[in-house]
Order: C-alpha cells, then structure tokens, then sequence
C-alpha cells in the first residue's frame, strides 16, 4: 500500500511538473555509497535541503551539495540532444539500486530525471512518470518511447515486475547493455582503420592528380618528346579527373543513396545480408557476432523468466542480419508445433553445430539460461580474436596499398626526369 500512496501524493504535481521543472535552480551533488564508491551528477530542486533529502533516500553518505552557476543552453537541430546506451546504462543501474532500496516507483522515476543533465533522456523520463502515475505498469509507460528503451528491454521489465525481482532484472539489463555494446565496439573498430586508410589514399590520389600532375605536364611539354607509358597514364588520369570530377562526384553520390534506398529495403536488405554472411574474409566474423548476441539475448530473457516463444520473437527482432532472423522465426514456428530448440536451430544451418549442441544440452538439464551465457562469453572470446586477426592482416594490407599507390605515382612523375638525365649524360 506504500506504492499506491506515494503515487497519490505526488500526482498533483504532474500537471505543473513541466513549468516548475524550468523555474527550479540546478545542484550540483557528491557523495558516497554503501561500498565506498564516490557518485556526482546534478538535479533540479528548490533548495539545497530537497537535494540533501533525495541523496538520502538514494543511501548516499557524506553528501556535498553546490549551486550550479546559471548557464544558457542552446539546442541546435541535429547536434545533440541523442540518448546514448552509456546513459541508459547509468540509469537502469541506478534505478536498480534505488527499487532495491525499497523506495517508490514514482519518487525514484522523479529523482532520476531531476539529476538528468540530458534533457531529453529528462523529458522521456518525465512522460514515464506521468504515465506511471496515471495507473500503467511500468513496462508500458516504457514501451512508448521504443527508439529510448527497446522491445527487449520493455519485455524484461514486464517480467520483472510480474515476478517481484525489478531490481534483479534491471541490474542485468545493465549488464546486457554493457556486453552488448562493447561487442558492437569491437566490430566497428576492426572497420575504423582501413576505412581511414581508404579516405587517406583516395584524398592523397585525389590532391595529387588535380594539383601537382598538371604542374608536371607544363614541365614535360617544355622538354619535348614523348612521355614514357606510365607517366602518359596518369596524365591522361589527371585530364580525365579535371574535366569529370564533378561528374564523378555527383555519380558517387547518387550511387550511395541508392545503395542505401536499396539496402533499407526488405528484399535488398535479406540479399545483402545474406552476401555478407558468406564473404571469406568478414562472413565468419558476422557470423560469430550473430551468435553471441543470439545467445546473450536469448540467455538474458529466459533467465529472466520470459517465456522461451516470446523470448524468441524479441531475440529475431534484435537479431541484426535478416538470414539470422529468418532462422530465429523458422525455430520459433517449429517449437510452437511442439519440436525441441535444437532440432530445428540445427535444421538452419546458420548456427555451428556446437552451439547447437551446446544448446541441446541446457536444454535436457533443465539449465539452458546459463548454457547460453557461457556460449555467449565464448564467442565474446571469438570476436576479439577474429577482430585481431583481422586487423593484423588488414594492417600490412592498406600499408602496401597506400605506399604502392604513392610510390607508383612518384616513380610515374620522375621517369621522364630520368631519361632526359640519362640523355644528357
């Protein structure tokens, strides 16, 4: 009855929240925790007792409180303002530590978003709030702000409060998200270095053939003769590029976007997926990547209570490659008919066949959460590698390309320098 009560008292304040909210002046915070551990941030409030007050309910200690100084905020369309993963990690931790503190649903919703300094994560927050106290569950309050807080994560806090274990379920999304997003850190940085490298060799090409070939042709005129096959090629490269150049950049760009109309497309989308998963260098990386955050997800629901069909429907939707979607919804249907998981998952061939054993096993010991957890780690353990070794065979490969690129231009401008010194003498 606690819970319902503090909802009562503080629905009034929802219909003026979004006026007080901008007349209340800034606090900056510090303080301790049980463990020790020293937290900051900030939080809106009508003096520095209220600030003191909510740090309390959140179980800080040695509490340090400051007026944040008056600072005008300009938002600019497109810059800012975004919800990354790093603060949704933060807040599901904290909400986590204050449920489990038994305090309020509403009061700890309050208190998160007053010490937001991300106004938007702040405004989303607040419609939670307001939601929640008008009577819906939190997990629908949640669901309504789908590109903040996910299918997955909605579904998990729908179990959590079903169950009784929020808190449980909340420090584990914060775990998952974690995981989740140092896997996606991982792919992306094998892919940073030779895509700088690229843009390096194609500007350096670009500058050398548009500025200093020209000036190397006048120069090679002035001698007479005919110019030797190499130089005569990046001459006529140079022409080519000059008198084309806007050409060329208007196709490149008209090529991209329709690349990308292309790709968004369902049918473009499921080929280009599935010519990825089979290319022989990143295939099998795509590959691996797939299966940890298959089974990481998957693992994350059923541990926490989801049912093993629903899991799989918000395992397809987060899949990220349509060919491991379609293998997803294929064991979905099949188990709906009454199969077993691993029948049909090996039936896909998409997974490894020690997955799917792997599998198999949790599944006939009754401990399939924790099996997947373990394939989910193991593969963690496989992306770094493949990662490495991508970006150790890529590295000496982009260094020759760049070096052959600029190296034969060099030799190229410096042949006819040569046979006129070689007439001379």
């Amino acid at each position: 009855m606690a819970a319902p009560a503090a909802i009562a008292k503080t629905g009034p304040m929802s219909k003026t929240s979004p006026v007080t909210q901008k007349q209340l002046p800034m606090w900056t915070w510090e303080g301790k925790t049980r463990t020790g551990e020293i937290r900051r941030g900030e939080m809106e409030a009508t003096d520095e007792a209220q600030v003191s007050s909510r740090l309390r309910a959140m179980a800080l200690s040695n509490v340090k409180v400051r007026k944040k100084p008056f600072a005008i905020k300009i938002k600019l369309p497109g810059f800012g303002g975004g919800i990354g993963q790093k603060d949704l990690v933060v807040f599901t931790r904290q909400f986590a530590t204050m449920i489990d503190a038994g305090l309020p649903l509403v009061q700890c919703l309050d208190i998160l978003a007053s010490q937001l300094d991300n106004l938007a994560f702040r405004e989303v927050l607040t419609k939670v709030k307001t939601k929640v106290e008008s009577g819906s569950t939190l997990a629908d309050a949640l669901s309504d702000h789908p590109k903040v807080f996910d299918t997955l994560y909605s579904q998990l806090v729908a179990a959590g409060e079903i169950g009784g274990i929020l808190d449980t379920i909340l420090n584990r999304l914060a775990a998952y998200i974690e995981k989740n997003e140092k896997l996606k850190s991982k792919v992306k940085g094998a892919m940073v270095y030779p895509t700088i490298v690229l843009v390096v060799a194609v500007g350096v090409c670009t500058v050398l053939l548009l500025f200093v070939t020209p000036t190397f042709e006048k120069m090679f005129k002035d001698f007479g003769g005919a110019l030797p096959g190499p130089t005569q090629f990046v001459v006529d490269l140079s022409k080519f590029l000059q008198s084309y150049i806007i050409h060329m950049v208007v196709g490149v760009t008209i090529a991209v976007f329709s690349f990308k109309a292309w790709k968004s497309s369902t049918k473009g989308r499921e080929q280009w997926d599935a010519f990825v998963i089979r290319t022989p260098i990143f295939g099998p990386l795509v590959r691996k990547v797939a299966v940890a955050r298959f089974t990481r997800t998957l693992g994350t629901m059923i541990s926490s209570g989801v049912p093993i069909l629903d899991a799989l429907e918000v395992v397809a939707k987060t899949a990220g490659n349509s060919v491991v979607e379609k293998a997803i919804r294929y064991t979905k249907e099949k188990i709906s008919e009454g199969k077993t998981v691993v029948q049909p998952l090996g039936e896909t061939k998409v997974f490894p066949q020690m997955v799917v054993q792997m599998i198999g096993v949790g599944e006939a010991t009754g401990a399939m959460d924790q099996m997947l957890t373990k394939i989910a780690d193991f593969y963690d353990d496989e992306v770094d590698a493949a990662v490495a070794a991508l970006t150790s065979m890529i590295e000496p490969v982009m260094m020759v390309f760049l070096g052959g690129v600029v190296g034969g231009f060099l030799v190229a401008m410096y042949l006819p320098i040569f046979s006129i010194a070689g007439s001379i003498k």
